[in-house]
């Protein structure tokens, strides 16, 4: 069964906002860097590495199924931050804009009965459910912790130790 053009257009934009949140997330891992906050740096650092690797998974299905990609343009992120805890608010609320895109895919596979790209698309559902919970966590830890100085400098060795783990799920 051929692709469906919405949703192998969908998926498509889907890839150009996988690559923005890298995009998006390297001025976060920037802006850490900038306070010397190098586990937080190293958290969006790894970000970056995910989001891109999610990009090359639904770049990788379209042209499995015999879909031409085409590379959109990345949008420059204008977020500038005034404090620690900005930087994790604007990823909670981009994750939940990525989880809901997610979710417009996975309607238009449904609404076309394209049980293939729903199974895929149910690797990044729940992935989106993980992102969100960290993200989530990130807020929360930060609002607890985030202003004492040695909170912070726990926090910041926490997220130090975080590798990047590349993604598998069933194709």
């Amino acid at each position: 069964m051929a692709l469906d053009a919405k949703v192998a257009d969908l998926l498509n934009t889907q890839i150009n906002k996988e690559l923005y949140s890298a995009y998006l997330y390297l001025t976060f891992a920037d802006y850490y860097e900038d306070r010397g906050l190098k586990g937080f740096a190293n958290w969006y650092m790894i970000q970056v590495q995910e989001e891109t690797a999610h990009a090359k998974i639904l770049r990788r299905y379209l042209l499995d199924n015999e879909h031409q990609v085409k590379m959109l343009a990345i949008a420059q992120p204008d977020k500038t931050f005034d404090n620690d805890l900005a930087p994790l608010e604007a990823a909670l609320e981009h994750e939940r804009y990525i989880t809901a895109s997610i979710n417009e895919c996975y309607q238009a596979a449904y609404d076309v009965h394209d049980f293939r790209t729903m199974q895929v698309l149910d690797w990044f559902v729940k992935e989106q459910g993980e992102e969100e919970a960290n993200a989530s966590d990130m807020v929360k830890n930060m609002e607890l912790f985030g202003s004492d100085a040695k909170g912070l400098f726990q926090l910041d060795r926490e997220y130090q130790t975080r590798v990047f783990n590349a993604p598998t799920m069933p194709m």
